[in-house]
Order: C-alpha cells, then structure tokens, then sequence
C-alpha cells in the first residue's frame, strides 16, 4: 500500500531516490562492451543468444521484413501512429534553430552555422514491453533537423523477429536502418562500429540498467541524450480532484517497472487516503499487477501539505519530476511557479499518457532530478553549432591592441603577438 506522508517527514531528496546499481552492472558491461570492440558482429551473435535466446544469421532487419511487419500492423493503429508523429511533428518544428549572421561593424562578420549530426543511434527497448512511441519521439525530431543517417536497434522476439508496431512507427518515423540488437551490446556496436552495424555520432533512447550505463561508458566516444533512471511521475492535487483519476495516472507510471516511482502532492489528508484507496481497489484490475504494486508499495508516496498549494508547488520544484502533473481547475495560474520539472502536464483532463504518445511535446525526458538543468529532448540534442569569425585587415588593426592587452593579463603573449605582427613594419 502507499504510504503517507505529513510535510516534513519524508526529506525531498529522498522521494525519488533510487539504488545505485552501477557498481553491480559497471564491469559487465565494460566487458561486454570489450567484447564487441574486439570481436564486432560475432560478439553481437554472442550475446545475442546468451541474453535474449535468439539465434540470428542476420543482424539488420530487411525492405522486405519491414514490408511484411507494417502488413500485420492493425489498419486503425497504423492511423493512430500516423496521426501522433503528425503531432510530434507539428510540435518539434517549431524548435528549429536557423544558422545567423552579424555584419554590422565594418570589416568585420561574425555568426553561427548549425549543421546536423550525420549520423544518429536511436535505442528502442524490448523486454518487458515495446515502444513504438519511442521510434516516433526520438527520430521525428533528428528528421527535422535534418539528420542523414538515422540507425536503430532493438532486441528482436524470440522467433528473431521484430513488433511490427515497431517497424511501423520505424518506416513512419524516417529509420534509415534497423538492427536486430539490444542491451549494452548494441550501445557499443552504435559507438565503435562492426561489421554491420555503423558507428554513429550520437546515441539516444531510453534502456534498463545495462543500457543506461553503457551509455555512460561510450559517452566521449560518442554523445548521449541523458541518463535515464526509471519513469517517475508526481501528481500536484487539491481537494476537488477525483482520486479515481488521480490514481489512474500515478498507477500509468507504476506499471513500467519495479523501479518506477509514483507520487502525489495534495493538500488534504482525506483526499490523500481516498486516492489510497483507489489505488488499492485498480491495482488488482492491471494485467502487469505484479510490476505496478512493487512500484507504488516501494517507491510510491503521499505528500500532504495540509491547505497549502503553494508549499506543494514548492515541493515539486524541489523534487524536480520527470512528468508533473498539476490537476487543477485553473492550472495556468500556477505555471509560472513551476520552476523545475521535465514535462507539465495542465489540468484535470490532462493524464500524463496523453503526452507519452499522442499530444506532440517529446517524452524522452529528464529523470531522477536532473531537470533542475537539463531539458526534454529535443531538435538541439541533433544538431551542432560552430561559430564563424571574419575580419578585414582594416578592421583588426583597430582592436590588435587591445587583444595584446587582454592576453599580456592572461599571461599569453603569443596570443597578443598573433594579432599585432600584422601591422610591424
């Protein structure tokens, strides 16, 4: 049962806290990782049938598996995805940052070229569940910005096949290649390159515990989106909520995994032990009962801050929440006090599912607090900038001094001599 906490008792660093599991995963998968450096695709086989139990011949799925997997996709479905990446599209393209130009002193032009990553790994998770959702949220926006070589991996179906919900979302998306991989193992074969599998400039997608830190591990290597921890959600409530609505959307989160956390922010005890309730009386009904109550019995918490919202607000900045949830009638008026938070979702008529596949804003977000500083994903994680600097001899004769100044301070006189040497006779 979820436990139940006054303001106070329960300090906010510890509500999301997590195990560090690292150190148990960090010398397998630095082996593992060793492995495919060394052994490419014959390590990929390798683990391949040691982990998932499949025998593959082939690595990369083919036009025509692709072909055949969309066939057996259900035709509403198929709309439905088509319809969300619309929205995912519509959303992202507003985000494109376009390269500049400043020529307003004479003699002198400076900017900022934006050019995308060429090419891009997109992690799609199997396991306990698949995502097509992710296909859409971490390609569509490397397809806006322009990525040539978008390349995925995912873990194939005992039989070595892959969801075709999946290769849906894949052919939807814009997937360049796709590859029958996952684990640590496809992280490294993203970031060195095998015989099949190409190296990539950058890797993103969510993972268990062995992805998250084989990411880690290849960063430098490569880049990465973030370190994703497991899905965590906060509710912010007050009394006129329905706690059958508010239990619906922490149990939505719950059931991901053991690990997920799920917590309410409300202002009234009795409203607090009603969503309990709730709780209790929708657990039973989940088919992954079993995952859902391991997450809220464990990790899931009340906050009551007894007829005082703005303490709630404040509490969910301090928390800093993956997915924020503000079930409120008028819930404009607190979204300017909401400083810290990955993802808000507005009002009571607004579960956080709907922002896991259908409005448009991305779901491959910042965890376990880190959106104190960091950002939802985005176009910018698939683009870089460089910066351009032109001067006419006219116009650096004007400020050779002062850079030989500037740098005689810093203790650097062969950056000063660079500018003036221009101009000794």
């Amino acid at each position: 049962m979820i436990k139940i906490y006054k303001y106070g008792q329960v300090p906010a660093e510890e509500i999301f806290a997590r195990d560090d599991l690292s150190a148990n995963v960090e010398d397998i998968v630095s082996d593992i990782i060793g492995q495919v450096r060394k052994h490419g695709d014959a390590a990929l086989f390798t683990y391949t049938k040691r982990f998932d139990k499949v025998e593959l011949t082939d690595l990369e799925v083919s036009k025509e598996e692709i072909q055949a997997g969309i066939q057996r996709v259900d035709p509403a479905f198929l709309d439905i995805l088509k319809e969300a990446a619309d929205n995912i599209r519509a959303f992202h393209q507003k985000q494109v940052r376009n390269s500049f130009v400043i020529n307003e002193k004479d003699g002198v032009c400076i900017g900022q070229k934006v050019t995308p990553i060429e090419k891009v790994g997109v992690y799609v998770p199997g396991g306990t569940a698949a995502y097509p959702s992710t296909v859409l949220m971490d390609t569509i926006p490397a397809k806006i910005a322009g990525c040539p070589n978008i390349i995925m991996v995912t873990p194939s179906a005992v039989d070595g096949s892959v969801m075709p919900e999946i290769l849906a979302a894949a052919a939807i998306a814009g997937v360049d290649r796709i590859f029958k991989v996952g684990g640590a193992q496809a992280i490294a074969a993203l970031a060195y390159g095998t015989e099949s599998v190409p190296k990539v400039d950058k890797i993103v997608g969510p993972g268990n515990a062995f992805v998250a830190e084989a990411k880690k591990q290849v960063f430098g290597k490569v880049s990465i989106d973030m370190i994703a921890g497991p899905s965590e959600i906060l509710v912010l409530a007050d009394a006129t909520c329905n706690p059958a609505f508010v239990a619906a959307d922490l149990l939505s989160q719950a059931e991901h995994d053991k690990n997920a956390s799920a917590v309410l922010v409300c202002d009234s005890y009795e409203f607090a032990l009603k969503v309990q309730s709730e709780l209790e009386r929708q657990l039973p009904l989940l088919p992954r009962e079993e995952i859902a109550r391991a997450s809220i019995d464990c990790n899931g918490k009340i906050i009551v801050s007894e007829n005082d919202l703005l303490k709630a607000i404040d509490i969910a900045n301090e928390i800093a929440p993956e997915h924020l949830e503000i079930c409120m009638d008028c819930p404009f008026d607190y979204l300017d006090k909401i400083k810290n938070a990955g993802s808000i979702f507005m009002g009571k008529n607004c579960p956080e599912a709907l922002g896991d596949y259908f409005a448009g804003p991305n779901h491959t977000l910042p965890t376990s607090g880190t959106a104190r500083f960091s950002s939802p994903l985005s176009v910018d994680d698939f683009v870089k900038k460089s910066q351009f600097t032109y001067y006419t001899r006219e116009a650096l004769e004007k400020v050779a001094d002062k850079i030989a100044c500037f740098a005689n301070k810093e203790g650097l006189a062969a950056h000063g001599k660079s500018a003036t040497v221009r101009f000794e006779k």
